[in-house]
């Protein structure tokens, strides 16, 4: 019982090496294929620097800019974004709505499952159109088809052109399929009462020619917010590499906290095995000293009480073990986290029990063996 939360953390952090490199590979392909973000800038409020994207700094005509003037750019799309109450029939909900261009699910590879996109003229047009993610679907809708049906956003109405394919968590946790996109357009104009964008998605014709863009789009948006050398840029551009390195980055950090917690565990619960065992002999020092005097050798009494400290162990680790691994398929059928339980982690984790026993109850053992008979016969 002792290890019982320590060895769950333990297993958890060494087996979840592999799984989070799969996690990430697939999260961040669900961005689409050579794409760049570039992100508005930052704004303090309260003291604080909120993060980039708080900042207004990206407009229509940047938009448009880097649409014409820059070569090797497949698809443009901005991204405005909020969260409102949608109403479809007698079903409400709060759900993200996102402003895109007509090039967005291109640039996201995201095509519709059912329907169609909405187009550039529904774009220029601000028509009240709308696509629906499957989780926002099943949600208004349940088993019946939207597509055609009228969804409520903010009391405006939206006719539902298509569905979206499905595309699953984000590297953060997040839904993507629980949004609702509308016409850039739209949003602004209808919802939000923004001018400015949040973010621009832009996907390279290669791959060859990303980071030739990158550089291309700074230099562009350098000259067109007129930032002069040596002053820091109003934005920011990120690649998915760019990405993948700032999450493998926050992973070998969580992966180091892990550690650290896990060996302070191991450590306290070690501890409590030791002291545990030392009562233990405190408290059988007459069954010791009737032993000894009857025969048994010290290293008897030595390898009895170190079977024991072990025994206690792993028994605390096969508890932790099947807590951890309930939890995992708990949290696999409620919240849909892949979770992966391998026979190595488990094997692992009775070493390390074992171990735990060995080390820590090897004193309390040693001690038992090294009393006087004598002395042990007397003690009351």
């Amino acid at each position: 019982m002792i290890l019982l939360k320590t060895l769950k953390i333990a297993a958890r952090a060494l087996r979840r090496n592999t799984l989070r490199t799969l996690q990430l590979e697939a999260s961040i392909a669900t961005l689409g294929q050579n794409v760049i973000t570039v992100l508005s800038g930052t704004v303090s409020r309260g003291g604080f620097r909120m993060g980039f994207g708080s900042a207004g700094t990206l407009t229509q005509d940047d938009y448009e800019a880097i649409r014409k003037e820059i070569p090797g750019v497949n698809g443009v799309s901005p991204e405005v974004r909020n969260f409102a109450q949608l109403a479809a029939g007698n079903q409400n909900i709060n759900s993200q709505i996102m402003g895109v261009g007509a090039d967005y699910l291109e640039v996201r590879s995201w095509p519709c499952a059912v329907g169609e996109s909405f187009s550039e003229a529904d774009v220029r047009n601000a028509q009240k159109v709308a696509l629906i993610g499957k989780t926002t679907a099943e949600t208004l809708f349940g088993d019946e088809d939207p597509v055609g049906q009228i969804v409520r956003v903010k009391n405006a109405p939206f006719r539902i052109v298509g569905i979206l394919s499905t595309k699953g968590t984000d590297m953060w946790g997040r839904d993507q399929d629980d949004v609702l996109l509308l016409p850039y357009t739209s949003a602004m104009k209808r919802l939000t009462g923004d001018t400015t964008f949040r973010s621009l998605m832009i996907q390279a014709v290669g791959p060859q020619v990303v980071n030739t863009l990158t550089n291309q789009i700074t230099d562009l948006l350098r000259q067109r917010h007129k930032i002069t050398a040596g002053r820091d840029d109003d934005f920011l551009v990120r690649t998915q590499r760019d990405i993948t390195e700032f999450a493998d980055a926050q992973a070998r950090t969580t992966r180091e906290l892990l550690f650290y917690v896990a060996l302070i565990s191991l450590i306290v619960g070690g501890i409590g095995v030791m002291n545990i065992m030392l009562v233990s002999v405190t408290e059988r020092t007459r069954e010791i000293g009737v032993r000894l005097a009857v025969g048994a050798r010290s290293r008897d009494i030595l390898l009895q009480f170190l079977t024991e400290a072990v025994t206690l162990s792993v028994a605390g680790g096969a508890l932790g073990i099947c807590f951890g691994v309930a939890c995992s398929r708990l949290v696999t059928q409620q919240l849909g986290w892949p979770t992966l339980t391998s026979a190595d982690s488990i094997i692992l984790a009775f070493g390390v029990s074992a171990a735990i026993g060995i080390f820590f109850g090897f004193y309390p053992s040693l001690k038992a063996s090294r009393l006087d008979p004598i002395d042990a016969l007397r003690y009351e």
